[in-house]
């Protein structure tokens, strides 16, 4: 009698939750993203956390992915982040303050930002203190752009990355904003982890900042750095064939997107 053994892969015990909407559609690939970096990744529709099929606790990574949650009415990712904080307001709370990674990717970004989970200069959640608005050119905007990490930042999911890395964006209300004293909060507590900037790594308008938003900011966390929200897309560099110039250029095989979820896994899988 001939067996058939099927070999499985070693799971890590860092499980991710990746949530998800009507609207959101960069789930799977993100899911791929984490699963790569080495975490067991599971998409999670929010309606299975609101009816307790599904529990937050029992996950030490979350990521809120790319999309147009409930299609961005009224404004960009406002109504998912109304709903987080009314509906799940206590657990979520819970999960940072613990120590647990979370990352906001684009729609998720604008989540975490308008649920007050970044920069929460004043605590999580207690009020919004910064935004995302429409692009300065008006228009959605797709584009690779150069990113400039600010190494003295706190984030988890940043440690060790080069200086000035490659990824795409594509979105329409990209524009960072805060207040002028809220910038400076974000510099004094070194909560700005990445700029746009032009192949050198400095300073430019657009089309290097795709958006105008302030300070070029295209990515900040919270001052503990476990909260971390970008508008540019990570899990679409994965690997060097998704680079505009693989075939021309020598690269590495890991793009840089995925030194920011390897990075959370590492930092869960020791902390959880």
């Amino acid at each position: 009698m001939e067996i058939h053994v099927q070999l499985v892969d070693d799971v890590s015990r860092v499980k991710a939750v990746v949530l998800r909407v009507a609207g959101t559609n960069c789930d799977v690939e993100t899911a791929y993203a984490l699963k790569k970096a080495g975490a067991d990744p599971e998409v999670v529709h929010m309606n299975q956390l609101y009816k307790g099929l599904k529990r937050l606790e029992d996950y030490q990574l979350m990521v809120f992915p790319g999309g147009f949650s409930y299609g961005d009415d009224v404004s960009a990712a406002v109504l998912w982040a109304k709903e987080i904080k009314h509906r799940l307001g206590g657990e979520v709370k819970r999960f940072v303050e613990e120590g647990k990674p979370v990352l906001g990717i684009c729609n998720g970004f604008q989540v975490l930002v308008k649920a007050g989970l970044i920069p929460a200069f004043e605590g999580l959640m207690k009020k919004q203190e910064a935004t995302l608005a429409f692009n300065d050119i008006g228009l959605y905007h797709d584009r690779w752009v150069y990113l400039k990490h600010e190494a003295e930042c706190p984030c988890v999911f940043t440690e060790g990355l080069n200086r000035l890395i490659y990824l795409p964006v594509a979105h329409a209300e990209g524009k960072f904003i805060i207040d002028p004293k809220g910038l400076e909060k974000l510099v004094e507590n070194r909560q700005i982890v990445f700029r746009y900037v032009d192949q050198t790594g400095e300073l430019k308008g657009f089309p290097y900042n795709p958006n105008g938003s302030v300070g070029n900011i295209a990515g900040i966390c919270n001052r503990e750095g476990n909260v971390f929200g970008l508008m540019p897309h990570p899990e679409r560099f994965l690997h060097k064939y998704t680079h505009p110039y693989w075939t021309s250029v020598k690269l590495p095989e890991d793009g840089d997107g995925l030194h920011i979820f390897r990075k959370a896994v590492e930092y869960a899988e020791k902390r959880f």
